[in-house]
């Protein structure tokens, strides 16, 4: 479990991941050496990975979708395989309500979306699905990245 330092360090290195130690350590406060135990023993409290955030339009992927699926008892498992393998599914959940996946996908353009679609029905019995188009990200990954707001958050969370 994560105490309140770990939990200050995870916030600056959830605002920037590629902060050098030594700048950590001036704003939290504790010895470099510290830090260096500290954040090498992150994965073991909860941390999967530190990664980069991109910015996809930049990088020339301009249409990105969240589809949810279902498919049929017998063909759930090969759609579900064949989701986590592809390149363009960004993020894979398994979900309820009327639904077995949510995929959110990453396309360079139109085409390649509905190419992608077509082979999920086609290919994995992927019948009823809604494609719902993400028109602006207006907040992406900020849960608990805000060092300012520990405090407040304190064990509660807004409703």
């Amino acid at each position: 479990m994560m105490d309140k330092e770990d939990t200050k360090i995870v916030a600056y290195l959830r605002e920037n991941a590629r902060i050098k130690l030594t700048q950590l350590a001036r704003k939290t406060g504790m010895p470099v050496s510290t830090l260096f135990d500290r954040v090498h023993d992150l994965p073991g409290l909860g941390i999967v990975r530190l990664s980069a955030l991109l910015d996809f339009s930049a990088i020339g992927f301009s249409t990105r979708a969240t589809i949810l699926m279902k498919a049929g008892k017998d063909r759930r498992d090969a759609l579900r395989e064949h989701l986590l393998k592809a390149q363009c599914v960004n993020t894979l959940a398994r979900i309820n309500n009327g639904y077995d996946f949510m995929a959110e996908c990453v396309f360079r353009d139109l085409r390649e979306l509905e190419e992608f679609c077509e082979k999920l029905e086609q290919a994995y019995g992927a019948k009823q699905r809604e494609v719902h188009f993400v028109i602006e990200e207006l907040k992406r990954e900020s849960f608990l990245a805000d060092p300012a707001l520990l405090e407040a958050l304190g064990g509660k969370q807004d409703a």
